[in-house]
Order: structure tokens, then sequence, then C-alpha cells
């Protein structure tokens, strides 16, 4: 390819006052300790100015590409060919490097931080500031967790009534998937409607000695200083006053500067009215999850009897586009009606586990190790097969929400853990054959990228079917 120089941009979700410590980070934790990837390192920086510069080195130390980075918000990316022969993926890789580096400096900074969320019009303000930090991507995806847990409710049921009960295992099945939605909505803290539709988020980065005053606070204190800044900011003024704040945060002893505080004020409710709009959907309910996982999840039979669920992880790591195409995501599990041909899948498992297994080899479900061994292997291939609905609803983001590049980006944020992870080639392989509904992050953002707006394609699961095989095979030489 040609020796043209490639630009980038990505916006980092810090402080002005952060910047700083980002080239630092960059610099310090990924370039100086890969010296095996990285070579003729410069690094500059003056008041409201940072620039790094790099070569991306091969086995035999020869110089493949130099990169720049220059800016703050936006961070600029500018990536030269050096060699005669670079191929596209070593740009996109070049790239992936900054992503991943500013994710985890980002990651650092949340780890340091103090987060407080609310929802406006509520009478009683939450007392915990979030939910245990980890997410269920089953739950929050296409219900795979209630079928795989239908099916061990089926297992007890099974040696307790025998194999009359698999009719009624199908029964239970079809009742998860129908209120799949009002599961969904019950697990979550908050429910937004037009008349309240707004999330506000306030982040205090914690400085040594704000870290440690507010370590002496006790529950009571810090349920108290969550609701004097909503009732004396929110409540009165409708958003987050951060000069207000500080003024609360010093009656508690923590001593901050303005620059500490970070105020996100998003209308939940108009986000999913605009991408229910896209797609010529009904309004569904919409629920928010008080926890710093970023998730989001569209659930329900179908598009008239939908839930969205987003998480306040998701408002504080995504912006607003971002997030557009994350609901474009899980609007194309409503579209495809998922749940349902889930449900269709286990279905079909129990009738065959019941009335072809049990009469003609029965030793198959009455030997214990037999039974966990064929249980590992229906569990894979129905995480396999939602693999392809999960690049279908990627598939079917892009070409309604139109905004592939963007999705990509999302994922990169929220994935970036795994991303990192999948570097591995051994890694890929083992993630395809894993008990997770999703493909690889590295697939679906490498999928993603190749798409040019206007997406168009004619049979999207037939696509995203053969793409996953392909991919699953790919990870396999």
């Amino acid at each position: 390819m040609s020796k043209e120089q490639l630009e980038f941009e990505i916006s980092p979700e810090v402080t002005d006052d952060q910047i700083g410590s980002l080239y630092e980070f960059i610099y310090q934790s990924v370039l100086l300790t890969n010296k095996d990837r990285f070579a003729n390192i410069e690094r500059s920086s003056a008041p409201d100015k940072h620039s790094l510069a790099y070569q991306i080195i091969d086995e035999k130390r020869n110089a493949k590409l130099h990169v720049q980075l220059t800016g703050g918000k936006p961070l600029k990316i500018s990536v030269t060919p050096l060699a005669e022969v670079v191929s596209q993926d070593e740009i996109q890789t070049a790239r992936e490097d900054v992503v991943l580096s500013v994710d985890a400096f980002e990651e650092q900074v949340r780890k340091n931080s103090l987060f407080f969320a609310w929802r406006q019009g509520d009478s009683v303000v939450p007392e915990r500031v979030s939910k245990n930090q980890r997410s269920s991507r089953f739950l929050l995806e296409t219900q795979i967790l209630l079928t795989l847990l239908s099916m061990v409710v089926g297992v007890f049921f099974f040696y307790l009534l025998g194999p009359y009960f698999g009719i009624t295992a199908i029964a239970l099945q079809l009742v998860f998937v129908l209120f799949s939605n009002k599961i969904i909505a019950k697990t979550a803290d908050w429910r937004i409607t037009k008349k309240d539709p707004f999330i506000h988020i306030l982040g205090y980065s914690l400085s040594p000695e704000g870290k440690e005053a507010v370590s002496k606070l006790s529950k009571k204190q810090m349920s108290n200083l969550k609701k004097e800044v909503y009732t004396e900011t929110i409540v009165e003024h409708g958003e987050i006053d951060r000069e207000k704040c500080r003024e609360i945060f010093s009656k508690y002893g923590i001593v901050c500067k303005l620059d500490d505080f970070r105020a996100l004020k998003v209308n939940a409710y108009e986000l999913v009215e605009k991408t229910a709009g896209v797609f010529g959907f009904p309004m569904p309910e919409v629920v928010i999850s008080n926890t710093m996982a970023p998730n989001a999840a569209a659930s329900g039979p179908g598009p008239s009897r939908g839930v969205v669920m987003m998480t306040t992880g998701l408002f504080v790591q995504l912006n607003e586009n971002e997030i557009l195409s994350v609901l474009g995501h899980e609007f194309g599990h409503l579209k495809g009606r998922d749940p349902l041909i889930l449900f269709g899948l286990t279905g079909a498992e129990f009738l065959f586990r019941f009335y072809v297994l049990l009469p003609f080899f029965p030793v198959v479900l009455y030997n214990p190790f037999l039974f966990i061994l064929y249980f590992g292997a229906v569990a894979t291939a129905i995480c396999f097969f939602a693999k392809f609905l999960e690049a279908r609803a990627d598939l079917t983001s892009a070409i309604v929400i139109g905004q592939p590049n963007v999705l990509a980006d999302s994922l990169e944020k929220i994935g970036y853990h795994s991303l990192i992870l999948e570097q591995k080639p051994s890694f890929r392989a083992q993630e395809w054959l894993s008990l997770d509904t999703h493909p690889p992050i590295y697939f679906r953002v490498a999928r993603l990228r190749k798409l040019v707006p206007p997406v168009k394609v004619q049979h999207p699961f037939t696509a995203s079917a053969q793409e996953v095989i392909a991919g699953f095979r790919q990870s396999l030489s």
C-alpha cells in the first residue's frame, strides 16, 4: 500500500486536567514496557500542548509505522507507513494500540473516582451508589440465561416426574420468553418516563487526600451527601451545579477543585425514543440499572412488548452517538425476535431429549458422566448459534442506524479487556467455543470496520452466520 499518512481521532472521557496524565500513562505503561514492539519514542509536554511519537517495529526490529499523538479532546492519531509493504490490519492494530491504552487509562480514572447517579423525579433517592460491578451478559442480551436456567429446572423435574414433564418444560420456557421483558424490568432500579426522562451522574475524581476523606465517611454521611447534592442542585435547578457540589463536599471534609467533578445529564427516554423511531417500533418500556458496568439490553417477545435496559455505566463510558448505535444492536434483537428463535431451538432440544434420547438411548440421561457431556455440548451449540444472532444484531444496527464505525468504537470501549486477551491467537479460539452468546470482540470490531455506509445486506442472518463460521475457522488456522 502507499506511504500516505492516515489520520484518526478519538475522544477520551477524561477531564482537561487529566490529558497530561493520559500521555504519561501511554508513555510509561505502554510504550516503555513494550520495547519489543515500539522504538524511537519521543515525548514532549508543554502547558496545553502534548505530543507523543514512536515507531512500531517488527520481530527483526525493522520500522513498520510511525505513530504520532497530539491534542487532547479529541486525541489525534497520525499513522505513517515506513516500510514498502504495510497491511491495513497493521494500521488498524496501530490505532487499536492507542484506543486500548486510552481505555485502560479511563478505567484507572474510574476506579479512582466516586460516582453518584439519580433519576430526576425520584421522591426518595436510593442510598447506594451502585450495585455489584459485574454485569450479567447472559441476562442482558437474548435471554440465553433464562433458556439455560429452564433447561436446568427441566432436568430436576425430569428426574422427579419422568418423561411426562417434556411438554410442561416447554411451556415453562415459553413463560420465560413471553414475560422476559417483565423479568428484566423487575431487576432494574429506575423506570424512565417521558415526564421524568433524565438520568444525572456526578463523577468525582479522587485525589489521595480526597480518597482518605471519603473513606472516613459513614454510610449515613455518604447517603446524606448524595441527598444534599440532589436536593440543592437537581431539584432546585434541574441539573448538577459543580460549584454547589464543591461547597457540599467541603462540608463533609472533602476538599476538591471544580475540575475534579464531571457532571452528566442524559435524556435516556429520548435516546430510546429516537432509536425506536428509526426502527419504526412502538416506544418500549425504559428502565435503568444503577451499576457502573456498561451494558444495555432490549428484551421481550417482540417490538410491541419490549423493554430497554441501560446501565449508568453506559452513560459514563459512551457518548450519545455511541449509545444510539448500541441501542441499535439491542433493537436488532427485537426486530429479529431472537428470544422466540431461541425458544424454538431449545424447545426442539427438549422434545429430542425426552422423546428420542430417553426411549432409545436412556443411558445418556441416566449416566451422570454422559449427561454432563451431553448438556455441555448442547449449551455450547446453543451459545454458538446465539453468536449468529448477536452478529446479525450488529449488522442490523449498521444498516438501520448507519454508524458501523461508531458501534465498533463502542465495542472497543466496553470490551477492551477482552480485546487485550484476544491479541493472543490461542485465546481467540477458545473464545469462540466458550459459553458466551457473543462472538469475540476482535471479530465484531473488524467486521464493523469493513462496512461502508449506507450498509445494504439482503439477508443479514445468512450473511452473519457465514461470517461467524468463517471467523471461527480462521481462529483455528
